[in-house]
C-alpha cells in the first residue's frame, strides 16, 4: 500500500515472525495501492493549489513542501537505503511524517493527508506499533489544524479521530478478510491434495480388488474345469489299464474310458469358452438363457454324473427373479461348495436347497462327508490345502460383496453344511442388472478344486 513500492517491503516481513501480528504481511491488490497513491497526490495538489489561490505570503513554501512530501512518498521505498531493512523502512516513515508535519504547519489542508497516512502505517508497521503511531499522527493532525484556527472547537478533534477510527476498522476488516481468504486457499489446497491421495488409494484398492476378483473367477471356472479334466483322464487311464488276470482291457473298460475322455473333451471345450468369455469383458453365461433354479439343477446333475456322488436339488419357496449379481453369486457358491465336496469330503450324498422367502434368499449345500473342524486352521485340517482355503474365502468374499452372509458348519465325521443368505432387498433386480455389467463371470458346472 506504499507508494510505488511493493505492497509490503522485505523489512516489513522481518519486523515480526508472526504473520498475525503484522499488517505488512497482508497483500494489497494493485487497484487499492494505486488508489492510495492517487489520494495522496490529490491531497498534496489541493494544499498547494489552495495556498496559491489564497495568495498567502508563504505559498511558495507550501508548494515546495508539498513537492517534498510527494517526492519522499514516491521514491522512499525504492531507495535502497530505506527499503533494504526494517530500520530503513522506519527511517523512511519518519522522514515522510516529518515533512508532512512541516507542511501541516504551513497549510491547514495538510490535515487531510492524515487519513492515507493512517492506512499506510497500519499496513507497514506491526499491529501494536502501528496503532501507537496512528494515535500520535492523530494528535499531530489535531494540533496542526488547531494551529491555523482562531478558536479551538470539538470538531477539530472529532474529524481526525473519526478518520483514524475508520482507518483502523478498515485495516482490521481487510486483514481479517485476507486471513480468511488465505485460510480458505490453504483448505482448498489441502482438499485437492487429499482428493489426489484418496484417488490414488482408491485406484490401488480397485487394482487389488480386481486382482482378487479375477483370482476368484479363475479358481471357480478355469481351475475347476482343468481339475475336472485331470480327474476324468485319470479315471480313463485306470479303465484302460489291463486287468491282472486277463492282461488286456475289456471292451466294457474301453467304452467307459472313451466316455470319460469324451467328458474331458467337453469340459476342455467349456473351459475354452470360459477363457474366451474372460476376453469378452468377463460376461456371465450360465444364466444368460436360464433361470437360477435351472442352472443349479444342471450343476447338481453334472456333478452327479462326473463324480458319482448323489447330488439332489430342492427348490423351495416362491419363484422369483433375483438380481443378476446375487444369482451369479449363489451359483458360484454352490459350484465351489460342490467342488469341495467332490474333491475333499469323500461324501456319498449332497443336497442343494434354494429357498426364496419374503425377506431373504438362502442357499444351503449339505453333504455327508468326512467334515472338518471349523475352529482349526485349514492348513491343519483334513481339507487343509491352500486351494481349499481359497475356496472358502472366495465364497465368503462373494457373499460379503453383496451384503450377504455365509456360514460354514462342520464337524469331523459328521459332514459339512454351507449356507449363504442374502436379503431380498439386495436380491431385487434393477435396470442395471443386465448381462455384461456384472463383474462376476459364469463358469461351467464343474466340481473340483477349492
Amino acid at each position: 500500500m506504499s507508494s510505488g513500492a511493493p505492497s509490503h517491503p522485505p523489512s516489513a516481513h522481518a519486523a515480526s515472525p508472526s504473520p498475525a501480528s503484522r499488517w505488512g504481511t497482508t497483500p494489497v491488490p494493485t487497484p487499492l495501492r494505486w488508489g492510495l497513491h492517487l489520494l495522496v497526490a490529490a491531497l498534496l495538489a489541493l494544499a498547494a493549489v489552495r495556498s496559491v489561490l489564497d495568495g498567502s505570503d508563504g505559498w511558495p513554501w507550501v508548494v515546495a513542501c508539498s513537492a517534498l512530501v510527494g517526492a519522499v512518498y514516491a521514491v522512499g521505498p525504492r531507495w535502497s537505503a530505506f527499503a533494504g531493512s526494517r530500520r530503513g523502512l522506519h527511517r523512511w516513515l519518519a522522514v515522510l511524517l516529518g515533512a508532512w508535519g512541516v507542511l501541516l504547519v504551513l497549510s491547514p489542508e495538510a490535515v487531510y493527508l492524515a487519513f492515507p497516512w493512517f492506512l499506510l502505517l497500519l499496513h507497514l508497521l506491526p499491529r501494536a506499533a502501528g496503532l501507537v503511531v496512528v494515535a500520535l499522527t492523530t494528535a499531530a493532525a489535531v494540533v496542526g489544524f488547531a494551529w491555523h484556527q482562531d478558536t479551538f472547537t470539538a470538531a477539530m478533534v472529532i474529524g481526525p479521530v473519526i478518520g483514524a477510527a475508520v482507518a483502523i476498522a478498515t485495516a482490521y476488516g481487510y486483514h481479517a478478510l485476507q486471513a480468511e481468504s488465505e485460510q480458505r486457499r490453504r483448505l482448498i489446497v489441502e482438499l485437492d491434495r487429499t482428493r489426489a491421495e484418496l484417488a490414488a488409494v482408491q485406484h490401488r484398492t480397485g487394482v487389488l480388488d480386481e486382482r482378487e476378483r479375477l483370482a476368484r473367477e479363475i479358481h471357480d471356472t478355469l481351475a475347476q474345469g482343468l481339475s475336472s479334466i485331470q480327474l476324468l483322464l485319470r479315471a480313463a487311464g485306470r479303465a484302460l489299464d489291463p486287468a491282472p488276470q486277463v492282461g488286456v482291457a475289456s471292451q466294457v473298460d474301453r467304452a467307459k474310458a472313451a466316455d470319460l475322455v469324451e467328458q474331458a473333451r467337453q469340459t476342455a471345450q467349456e473351459n475354452l469358452a470360459e477363457a474366451r468369455r474372460f476376453v469378452r469383458e468377463l460376461a456371465p453365461s450360465d444364466l444368460e438363457e436360464s433361470t437360477l433354479p435351472a442352472a443349479l439343477q444342471r450343476l447338481c446333475d453334472t456333478t452327479s454324473a462326473r463324480t458319482g456322488i448323489r447330488v439332489s436339488f430342492h427348490d423351495e419357496g416362491e419363484a422369483a427373479s433375483l438380481g443378476t449379481p446375487v444369482e451369479v453369486a449363489l451359483l458360484r457358491i454352490a459350484q465351489t461348495a460342490l467342488a469341495n465336496t467332490a474333491q475333499h469330503a469323500h461324501a456319498s450324498r449332497a443336497d442343494v436347497t434354494l429357498t426364496v422367502m419374503d425377506s431373504a434368499v438362502t442357499l444351503d449345500v449339505v453333504d455327508d462327508g468326512t467334515g472338518f473342524d471349523t475352529r482349526a486352521p485349514l492348513q491343519g485340517s483334513a481339507r487343509g490345502s491352500a486351494q481349499a482355503g481359497f475356496g472358502l474365502r472366495s465364497m465368503q468374499s462373494r457373499a460379503a460383496e453383496l451384503g450377504g452372509v455365509l456360514t460354514v458348519e462342520s464337524e469331523p465325521g459328521r459332514g459339512t453344511a454351507v449356507s449363504a443368505q442374502f436379503a431380498r432387498a439386495a436380491a431385487t433386480p434393477s435396470a442395471q442388472d443386465v448381462v455384461g455389467e456384472d463383474d462376476v463371470p459364469s463358469a461351467p458346472a464343474d466340481e473340483p478344486a477349492r
